[in-house]
């Protein structure tokens, strides 16, 4: 059994903060922190569920199936509403889902480790995932601190994915975690985010570049039969030492950063979702993600793109959706 992406979702607090507003209450400005992050401005408000619903509800009705239909729910985030319960309790209630439901942390890496964790449910015998990435870093951010006050925010993302016969959507995927480097960029319980720019700069590049080498590789499929990268969104000058590492022209990668700024979890599937919204990608075309955040966790996952709206389907003939 396979995977493929039935419909797509992103949510997005109404509330904008740009670099203007910052430049009032931080010694920042516009010029500097475009240069050094590529972020202009950022969305800010409301709670990790509301965003998570709501990106969730987007892609149900993209996908055309019924909330009941879902059996499972995957929340990946970092910042949930509660201690106790996962914050995925009220993404269920608020939707409607059937099933079961579970949180996920594995920073701004969660979205893939969501991602290839359904695919494993699916290969045996889940029928259909909600996969959601929602963050509301705001909540954790020194907004007094201008090294990181300016690269944080808030939004949500979602994929409904559904089962398949045969090899289905995802090709390939590596997945790792370098417990020795967790202090580099933390945040404790009631706490704010701390972070070593210098350092999470130079092992991201790294851990990003190897991860999606690796990735790859298991694919047999070379960087330049890439047609979109889909990175996560923490800072331009990462992405494209990234695609310069990789051999994957810088116009081939999915940026979103400069409207969001970096939103952790729910970051690759905005900019996925744009993506597709933009008309980027034909079927066919080879999609490759690939993160790193806290822990330190990175993750890649290689796709092969299928519009669930026309064409064939992977393991379907008709590309029919079978209620």
């Amino acid at each position: 059994m396979g995977m493929r992406i039935l419909g797509w979702g992103t949510a997005l607090p109404d509330k904008v903060v740009t670099n203007e507003d910052l430049e009032r209450t931080l010694d920042t400005s516009d010029e500097w922190i475009v240069d050094r992050s590529g972020i202009r401005e950022r969305r800010i408000g409301e709670s990790t569920a509301a965003l998570a619903a709501a990106a969730g509800r987007k892609a149900l009705e993209r996908a055309g199936v019924e909330a009941s239909s879902i059996d499972l729910l995957i929340l990946a985030t970092t910042t949930p509403d509660q201690t106790v319960p996962a914050t995925s309790a009220a993404v269920h209630r608020a939707l409607g889902l059937a099933g079961g439901g579970f949180d996920l942390n594995a920073a701004c890496s969660g979205f893939v480790y969501g991602l290839v964790a359904a695919h494993g449910l699916l290969a045996t015998g889940t029928r259909r995932v909600l996969l959601v990435g929602a963050e509301t870093l705001s909540r954790i951010t020194d907004w007094s601190d201008r090294n990181t006050a300016v690269l944080f925010g808030d939004g949500g993302g979602a994929l409904v994915l559904e089962h398949v016969p045969g090899e289905g959507q995802l090709l390939a995927f590596d997945l790792g975690l370098d417990g020795e480097a967790r202090e580099i960029l933390m945040a404790d319980v009631g706490g704010t985010i701390q972070m070593d720019g210098r350092e999470v700069f130079k092992r991201a590049v790294r851990v990003v570049v190897e991860s999606a080498k690796r990735t790859l590789d298991r694919a047999k499929v070379r960087a330049d039969e890439i047609k979109l990268l889909v990175p996560h969104q923490a800072n331009i000058r990462i992405i494209q030492a990234a695609c310069d590492r990789l051999g994957i022209d810088r116009e081939r990668a999915a940026i979103v950063l400069d409207r969001t700024g970096n939103t952790s979890s729910a970051s690759i599937p905005l900019a996925f979702a744009d993506a597709i919204d933009s008309g980027r990608l034909e079927d066919g075309d080879l999609v490759l993600m690939t993160g790193f955040g806290a822990g330190m966790t990175w993750g890649s996952a290689l796709l092969r793109w299928q519009d669930p709206g026309t064409g064939t389907l992977p393991g379907r003939e008709d590309g029919s959706h079978d209620d």
